[in-house]
């Protein structure tokens, strides 16, 4: 076996783990997200969301150094430089605990604030809203800390603890959602607090399993100034990145809250719970790619690099465009049959973050390249403040009178603008071809969708709404899909690669 072969079977594998975890995680949090909603009620399940945003405000500190230490990390294991894993381990901690420092100060002063200030929350529930602000301040250091961890089993490319960890997540999930029904003291306050035992109990898990399985993960006080240097350095550039998406996404929710209500933001959050569980499956992919993006930019196979890169975006796009279809044509149906109260604005905000979603799936593996290169200041300073054009965008809409889903429109144009930003800008730093991937991956995903999605679109305009026709609708959204990705996105070499594959299944059935 070729060792371009067994990478490629070890992604397989890291994928069908991480999608088995996927599938679990996904059933529970769509069931638990219904009981939640009618628990809580619309307006208190939107201060929830809203305020947990605020919080999310401050991932901006804390994301580029995640994507710092994760690419060091993995770029290490790639050159096989064992000696300085545990130097960067320890070092990436020690930025972790000081940088939760510098957030709680900022989240208890700034934070507190805007919470009470600014925001458009009822006044009966602003003590909720504080309490709730406050175990999403320690849920959020919490997941901070054991971001080196998590690097950490990524560049390892061990995904089964993931999948064996994700079974405790969902107890704890479904313990959470019973225990609100149940309980007679304020829901909300509750629920902050259960998600932040819950967060803790995940996360000691997961630092408790690096510690025993690699041997870099333990901890020990280290000031080396020229790899702090380093770290900062790349995470510095990064941050522009990581804080245009917080910008984009949570502040897009304050600026709804500010215009529209919480009841808008219930919406809208019920819409990006959606997304999470589909997006998981190109999330999962990508998990299991973005290593071997790294470790080949390491060792300077950058033909393989590219392979992956062509042949990443275009799986990612299928796979959610698999999963997204019979839901863009179901969209209300699957809305009134999975909740018993149904948001106003839910169904088109569903739809366009689905929309939003495919937009960006093709943009990832470009983003690991970028990472991987670690010269990314001129990439993160036009495509970030590309992407920081949300914001104004957004508010100045939203105050000429606009509907609440133009937010998820101007991100989805903006996300076009930084697909061909980042196109332009990897030109020069991986000799990407441009005309090679409008072809290959662009121009060959336009096509498919559109195919896939004529037939299921017309179905659902001429069919009554029930649940025969949601399942006949989502057949052929399905059926349409898998015909237009074999016929139209495959090419002649990856279409007898697909039918070998089929033939050895079918062998080994009849065996049997």
């Amino acid at each position: 076996m070729t060792k371009n072969s067994s990478i490629n079977k070890r992604i397989a594998q890291n994928t069908l783990l991480l999608y088995l975890r996927m599938l679990f995680l996904m059933a529970v949090s769509l069931y638990t997200s219904r009981i939640v909603l009618n628990a809580l009620g619309v307006e208190d399940f939107g201060i929830y969301n809203v305020v947990g945003g605020i919080v999310a405000m401050f991932n901006v500190l804390s994301g580029s150094l995640s994507a710092a230490i994760s690419r060091f990390i993995t770029y290490e294991l790639g050159k096989g430089n064992q000696n300085s894993l545990n130097k960067i381990f320890s070092s990436a901690v020690t930025i972790q605990l000081g940088l939760s420092g510098i957030i709680i100060l900022l989240a208890e002063t700034l934070g507190i604030w805007f919470l009470n200030v600014k925001m458009n929350i009822p006044e009966t529930r602003m003590e909720a809203a504080n309490w709730v602000f406050q175990f999403s301040i320690l849920t959020f250091v919490i997941s901070l800390i054991s971001v080196p961890y998590n690097a950490s089993i990524i560049a390892h490319e061990k995904m089964s603890a993931f999948a064996y960890i994700s079974i405790l997540e969902a107890i704890g999930k479904l313990s959470i959602a019973y225990l609100i029904v149940i309980s007679p003291i304020d829901k909300l306050i509750l629920y902050a607090i259960l998600m932040c035992v819950v967060a803790f109990i995940i996360r000691f898990t997961y630092g408790n399993y690096c510690k025993r399985h690699f041997i870099e993960c333990s901890y020990h006080f280290i000031w080396d100034k020229q790899l702090l240097r380093q770290m900062f350095s790349f995470a510095g550039w990064n941050f522009i990145g990581a804080s245009s998406a917080i910008l984009r996404d949570q502040g897009g929710n304050i600026v709804i809250n500010l215009f529209c209500g919480p009841a808008v933001n219930a919406a809208r959050g019920i819409a990006f719970q959606v997304n999470n569980a589909v997006n998981q499956f190109v999330v999962n992919f990508m998990t299991a790619l973005n290593p071997q993006i790294t470790k080949s930019y390491a060792v300077g196979d950058k033909e393989y690099m590219l392979t992956l890169i062509y042949q990443g975006a275009r799986l990612s796009f299928y796979m959610l465009l698999l999963l997204s279809l019979p839901i863009l044509v179901n969209t209300h149906y699957i809305l009134e049959l999975w909740l018993k109260t149904v948001p106003e604005h839910t169904a088109f905000f569903v739809q366009l973050v689905l929309i939003f979603a495919l937009s960006e799936s093709i943009s990832q593996p470009l983003i690991t390249a970028m990472l991987a290169t670690g010269k990314i200041r001129n990439y993160q300073i036009i495509v970030g403040g590309l992407q920081m054009l949300n914001l104004p965008i957004s508010y100045i809409l939203l105050r000429l009178g606009f509907f609440p889903e133009s937010v998820i429109i101007v991100a989805i144009c903006i996300s076009q603008c930084c697909l061909a930003a980042r196109l332009i800008m990897l030109r020069g730093m991986i000799s990407i071809s441009i005309r090679n991937y409008l072809q290959k991956v662009y121009f060959n995903i336009i096509t498919v969708g559109i195919a896939a999605f004529i037939l299921p679109f017309i179905s659902a305009q001429y069919i009554t709404e029930s649940f025969i026709s949601f399942i006949v609708i989502s057949l052929i959204a399905v059926i349409c899909t898998i015909i237009s990705i074999y016929f139209i996105g495959c090419n002649h070499q990856e279409r007898l690669f697909i039918l070998q594959k089929l033939s050895t299944i079918k062998a080994k059935i009849n065996n049997k």
